[in-house]
């Protein structure tokens, strides 16, 4: 299974970008082996859309779980009819991110309260 990471940085420790359209990297992350890869979010300069372009990013990135501070509605509608898991999480680094998704102890976002 892969799981998608927001990011501040490129690597394990950089902190995880609570902005998921607009954030700077996306890190494809295999949580048993913690291999994974940065990418630079194609959506971060967009003029309009960019949380459904990262969404779509997402999607096609194979990734199955979504770890990241806030996604707007129209991000979160598309993930969801992706079939991708949405968890989020602030103030950590992307490895401590993965260790409490790993334990259960991140929420999962079900539906968006506005």
């Amino acid at each position: 299974m892969k799981l998608v990471l927001t990011s501040k940085g490129k690597d394990l420790k950089s902190e995880v970008d609570e902005i998921f359209g607009r954030c700077s990297y996306f890190c494809l992350l295999s949580p048993e082996s913690m291999e994974h890869e940065f990418f630079e979010n194609p959506a971060f300069s967009s003029a309009g859309g960019a949380g459904v372009k990262a969404a779509q990013w997402v999607i096609n990135s194979g990734a199955k779980v979504l770890l990241t501070g806030n996604v707007g509605p129209k991000a979160f509608s598309t993930l969801l009819s992706g079939g991708v898991e949405i968890y989020t999480v602030k103030g950590v680094t992307l490895q401590e991110a993965v260790e409490k998704w790993k334990r259960g102890e991140l929420k999962r976002l079900e539906k968006l309260s506005i």
